[in-house]
């Protein structure tokens, strides 16, 4: 048990690191242990509840979820211009709908407690459960979109967007179709996306895990090491060469000449240039897999080209992406923060989308092992989210929480029913209207509201505009005034909010 001398310090410490500037995530985790031992202290005798959201995980705020909502627009949007269809799943799934898919991060998975029944855990990504999907009702073609939370039980940074629930956006195309015409068009997606958000500059990264094995064989890599020495290679948007080399080397066990031939490869990147002078590579272009990969990420540059976004692709053979399943191409989009003004060189803050080919996942689950090609994208929405929210505070943008067009006011005492005969009309006419909750509310306090929130326009009832059957519509901008026959309010509200 915490006592209180115990509490006492640990608070010094908290106030010590946030005075010294510390790392968001050292403050965090000490203020948790604060937080904790103040539970264990309890109020006489009683152990006292502290009202937290569990780690990694956040609430949402009205003004929040008005911008979360803006940008999960912006993405269904762009999902139902390429013809997606929407399908959802299960939270959780069977454990061993799970087990394997992942490589090492399959120890972040969330497993269930024992319930005496079914052995579960909580979804991991939203593409297993996918592939699942699809062998389960023998679905060999679709294009669907799927946004859901899902489960991982990292160590969050959650100042960076990275937390251990969060939703996935993605977009998956499967089926058996010609060579690289649906990965061309997930990319597109992705640019187009990115390009609707204006997150600022970014940039995609190709490769394809058929290219990376090629390079693996030819630099002398063993078979049973290609998995765990592409988590390594994955690490370099993180880490410098020499840390990435020296893993390999003295963690995982590969020999230092293999790591040198790796680190020639893993360090160029370019465009249609480099593929040629990669397919023209003595040692890449004798080994068969190197050579398909490279063939295809040709093809795959020629419809981009004809689409028009090379310009934001690179590709880049230090792409590697951790997870077990991709068989083909893979890609990452990045954002890129200029440095300061005198350097041309740009820096990446992390990444906001990614995906790839897979199309062995489908025959994992499938009883007669039957393989449904598939390529897809997720969008990483919570890192895209962050950046947003950050925008909006720097503009002191005010954001509007509700959708209401007009309040209903009254100027004078006793027209409680009035107003609620006339805020009844504007309901069942589809107008979004609110009124006060008050009797008689005094008329300035009505306005205020309507400053307060963002709403456009008032209709005031009083009792000259109901002899002469009229309602005073004022502009809450402008603080125009206009009397408006009550059979026109209708539309004359729709006109006037639907410019705004």
């Amino acid at each position: 048990m915490a006592d209180e001398a115990a509490v006492r310090a640990q608070a010094d410490t908290v106030r010590r690191l946030k005075q010294e500037k510390a790392e968001p995530d050292e403050i965090a985790k000490e203020v948790a242990k604060l937080l904790e031992m103040k539970a264990q202290l309890g109020d006489e005798g009683k152990s006292k509840f502290v009202l937290k959201t569990p780690k990694g995980t956040r609430d949402y705020s009205p003004k929040q979820m008005a911008i979360r909502e803006r940008v999960f627009n912006a993405i269904i949007t762009c999902f139902k211009r390429h013809g997606a269809e929407v399908i959802d799943t299960p939270v959780f799934e069977l454990k061993e709908t799970l087990t394997g898919k992942y490589g090492e991060d399959s120890k972040l998975i969330y497993d269930l407690k024992d319930q005496g029944g079914e052995l579960l855990s909580l979804r991991y990504d939203l593409t297993v459960p996918f592939a699942r999907y699809l062998a389960m009702n023998k679905i060999t073609n679709i294009k669907r979109y799927h946004i859901a939370k899902v489960y991982r039980r990292d160590n969050p940074a959650m100042t960076r967007g990275r937390y251990r629930e969060f939703y996935q956006c993605d977009f998956d195309i499967a089926g058996q179709f010609d060579p690289m015409i649906p990965d061309a068009e997930c990319l597109k997606i992705v640019h187009e996306i990115l390009s609707e958000l204006q997150l600022g500059d970014f940039l995609i990264k190709v490769n394809d895990r058929r290219i990376l094995d090629g390079m693996f064989a030819v630099c002398g890599v063993p078979d049973s090491k290609f998995r765990t020495i592409c988590s390594s290679v994955d690490k370099l948007d993180k880490m410098p060469w020499d840390d990435v080399r020296s893993e390999m080397v003295e963690e995982k066990g590969l020999s230092p000449e293999a790591a040198d031939r790796i680190g020639e490869y893993v360090q160029l990147h370019g465009g249609l240039d480099l593929i040629e002078q990669l397919l023209q590579d003595p040692k890449l272009s004798q080994n068969k897999l190197a050579k398909e990969g490279l063939g295809d990420m040709k093809l795959l540059f020629e419809y981009l080209t004809l689409f028009g976004i090379t310009g934001k692709i690179s590709f880049d053979l230090s792409l590697a992406r951790g997870l077990d399943y991709y068989t083909g191409v893979i890609f990452e989009a990045v954002l890129l923060q200029q440095e300061n003004d005198h350097v041309e060189e740009s820096v990446s803050v992390g990444s906001v989308a990614g995906g790839g080919r897979y199309d062995g996942l489908v025959g994992m689950f499938d009883p007669k092992g039957r393989k449904v090609p598939c390529v897809g994208v997720s969008i990483g929405i919570e890192r895209i989210f962050s950046i947003m929210e950050q925008k909006v505070e720097a503009s002191a943008e005010k954001i509007r929480t509700t959708e209401t067009q007009v309040l209903v006011a009254s100027a004078q005492k006793k027209l409680l029913e009035e107003r609620l005969k006339l805020i009844s009309e504007l309901w069942d006419a589809g107008i979004k209207a609110e009124m006060l909750y008050k009797k008689n509310p005094k008329l300035l306090n009505q306005l205020q509201y309507c400053e307060d929130t963002g709403i456009p326009l008032v209709a005031i009832v009083g009792e000259q505009e109901l002899k002469d059957g009229v309602v005073k519509l004022r502009v809450v901008a402008t603080r125009e005034e206009v009397d408006v026959r009550r059979e026109s309010l209708v539309e004359e509200i729709k006109t006037r909010t639907s410019q705004s």
